[in-house]
């Protein structure tokens, strides 16, 4: 399976801006993923939906240089771990993010932007380190157990897989699954012809 990065959007999250004690910018707050809830149908080019397993982003938030950007744009830069503007956490519900923004113009105009309620969700960029697949429900769903985590981005226009990037990253995931479940089923079908054919 090729490694590449992806993006996801967390569609359902809240996204807010608080007051910073003591003046400056606002800070801004929200969860940049929600755990164990299912993606909508990702059937546009084949049909499987994907959740995020509770500690999949553990191990990276305590190892890796995490950004915080507007719209995934790295000129535009809100807050970075190491550098202590961007605070990052697994909780119940997910991964939160509290970003301190720079004092710049751009940044004034985006945390004005989510007051007014005009910017309301995130994504984050991130490459896949440990996945499984299951069928629930007559589905196949993918589930992200351990990723490494590049950034959280407040988003104008999300989309759950939105570079060709992360759908051929997918699709390539998807295609070993498939793989591997034919093998077994053909294992089986070939092992349960054997012991019939001892039977008889």
């Amino acid at each position: 399976m090729s490694k590449q990065r992806e993006q996801r959007c967390a569609g359902i999250t809240e996204l807010r801006v608080e007051a910073q004690d003591g003046g400056g910018l606002p800070i801004i707050e929200g969860h940049a993923a929600v755990f164990d809830s299912l993606s909508q149908d990702l059937g546009f080019i084949f049909p499987f939906k994907e959740k995020i397993r509770a500690g999949a982003f553990k191990a990276s938030v305590e190892r890796d240089d995490i950004r915080a950007l507007w719209n995934h744009d790295a000129n535009y830069v809100l807050g970075r771990n190491r550098a202590k503007t961007l605070e990052l956490a697994e909780t119940d519900k997910g991964l939160k993010v509290r970003i301190h923004p720079p004092d710049t113009q751009w940044a004034r105009d985006l945390t004005e932007s989510i007051k007014r309620g005009d910017v309301t969700q995130m994504s984050f960029g991130f490459l896949v380190e440990k996945e499984t697949w299951s069928v629930e429900n007559g589905e196949d769903i993918r589930t992200l157990e351990q990723v490494k985590l590049y950034d959280v981005s407040p988003v104008t226009f999300p989309a759950y897989l939105d570079t060709d990037v992360g759908v051929r990253s997918a699709l390539d995931a998807y295609d070993k699954y498939k793989q591997e479940k034919a093998q077994k089923r053909a294992e089986f079908e070939r092992l349960k012809n054997k012991f019939k054919s001892k039977e008889d």
